[in-house]
């Protein structure tokens, strides 16, 4: 391979091959056929031109000569071996533009110009849907909790509301996913054994077909009030097999490969479903969780693009109002953004506002919302000037609507909750503070939750 011309003004950098590539296949396009742009796992593209019906028109008969030079200039170290293909002359261009992760440009989506982005991890967060109702027709409210930083007070705001659901009567489960930094596990169980296995067990013994028997849930030593509801628990973290080694490290170390017939995702999933399935058979009731809350990993990571993505019909994104947060958040939109599932995920997210200070409250959370909105953005729809957004399917919340995904539902900060250890403390959902605390939260997030899957009913 031959080094690529550097262009005038410097090398090509990574963030500027895509828009340059986007440019080309469009003028492409224009001259009157589809494009595929192809990124590899390097951000080398390919642009695919698509003759497999007809052949080019008399503009693009000569596409190698006239455009072939140009992709190499434009794109520098970021254009392919080969930069610019036909599809009849491709033995795989039938499955390349036949691909379901093929989208159209978002820029311009009704265009003719798709794009195959191929990553080596955090694909999933490009593969956005909603769980499917059970074979019997009930649902399973899966939430996931997120924070795109730590220590924003996610996994006490899952035990606090786990215990709040179980009390409104439901079967909950909490899954303990932050594999890096387990710990909700034992926040949840409240005082009771944990099971000899986790989470991680059954996302190893899986990849060896090895995953029957293990027992990985546990139910609560909190005892739900009104008599009805249940609270299970499967931690990261089991509390192993007397006189043999946990080797926790060393089981993290294989979590995340991909095996023949199963990708991490699909093991992921199937681990979430083993755990809902040891609550039906374990418990006295036989009932499978109604509720399933996701402690997910924080940061832009595999186990929360899943957990977001493909696992939960509501993802409660936990942040505070800094610089930090937005620019994290920013991110992980402009990605949803890109690769065209703006339209699948916005509004299965809901903004939390954690550790909101008492005062002043009000400004905080004006603020909050404010940037919240500027992020959120750019998954809603644009309303062109002077229409009529009422009248149209356009998705674009304002600032003031209560019900956006951008308008945060708050958690005050309090200073009793940063030292105090819920899992030797009695009756610690009861205090004063931890009430005050989590009094807009609970309620809301119990309706969020309970409502059906991206539509405004109430809860079931």
């Amino acid at each position: 391979m031959t080094d690529a011309p550097e262009p005038a003004g410097g090398p090509v950098r990574f963030a500027e091959a895509r828009p340059r590539a986007l440019a080309l296949a469009h003028e492409l396009a224009a001259g009157g056929t589809d494009v595929l742009a192809v990124r590899d796992v390097l951000g080398r593209f390919t642009l695919l031109v698509d003759d497999r019906t007809q052949p080019l028109p008399p503009p693009l008969e000569s596409l190698e000569d006239d455009y072939g030079p140009r992709l190499a200039r434009d794109l520098g170290p970021y254009a392919s071996d080969r930069p610019l293909l036909r599809a009849s002359g491709l033995f795989s261009a039938d499955t390349l533009l036949g691909s379901e992760r093929a989208v159209p440009d978002p820029q311009r989506p009704t265009g003719r110009v798709r794009i195959l982005d191929n990553t080596v991890v955090g694909e999933d967060w490009a593969q956005v849907s909603t769980p499917a109702p059970e074979a019997d027709g009930s649902r399973t409210h899966r939430t996931a909790l997120y924070g795109f930083k730590g220590g924003v007070g996610r996994s006490t705001a899952t035990a606090v509301l786990a215990r709040h659901l179980a009390d409104q009567g439901h079967v909950v489960l909490v899954v303990d996913l932050d594999l890096e930094s387990p710990g909700v596990g034992t926040l949840v169980a409240a005082g009771a054994d944990l099971p000899p296995h986790g989470v991680i067990d059954h996302l190893v013994e899986s990849a060896v077909g090895n995953a029957e028997g293990l027992d990985h849930v546990i139910r609560s030593g909190y005892t739900p009030r009104g008599g009805r509801g249940e609270l299970w628990v499967a931690p990261a973290r089991g509390r192993g097999t007397p006189g043999v080694p946990y080797a926790y490290v060393d089981k993290l170390n294989r979590t995340y490969a991909d095996v023949p017939g199963a990708d991490f995702a699909d093991r992921l999933e199937q681990a979430v479903r083993a755990c809902e399935d040891a609550v039906a058979r374990d418990g006295d009731s036989g009932r499978r969780p109604d509720i399933v809350l996701l402690d997910s990993r924080a940061g832009i990571h595999d186990i929360a693009a899943v957990a977001i993505s493909r696992l939960c019909d509501l993802a409660l994104l936990f942040g505070t109002d800094n610089a930090q947060t937005w620019e994290g958040y920013g991110d992980l939109f402009a990605a949803w953004l890109s690769s065209g599932q703006a339209p699948a995920v916005r509004e299965k997210l809901r903004m939390v506002a954690s550790m909101v200070p008492d005062s002043p409250e009000g400004a905080y959370l004006q603020s909050f919302r404010e940037h919240a909105w500027e992020c959120f953005a750019q998954l809603y729809d644009d309303v062109p000037a002077g229409s009529d957004e009422y009248g149209s399917d356009a998705f674009s919340p304002s600032l003031e609507d209560e019900a956006a995904p951008h308008h945060p539902v708050p958690i005050l900060f309090e200073p009793g909750l940063v030292g105090l250890d819920l899992v030797t403390a009695p009756g610690w959902q009861d205090r004063a503070f931890v009430q005050a605390a989590y009094r807009d939260f609970l309620p809301t997030a119990t309706l969020l939750i309970t409502a059906d899957p991206q539509t405004s009913e109430g809860p079931r």
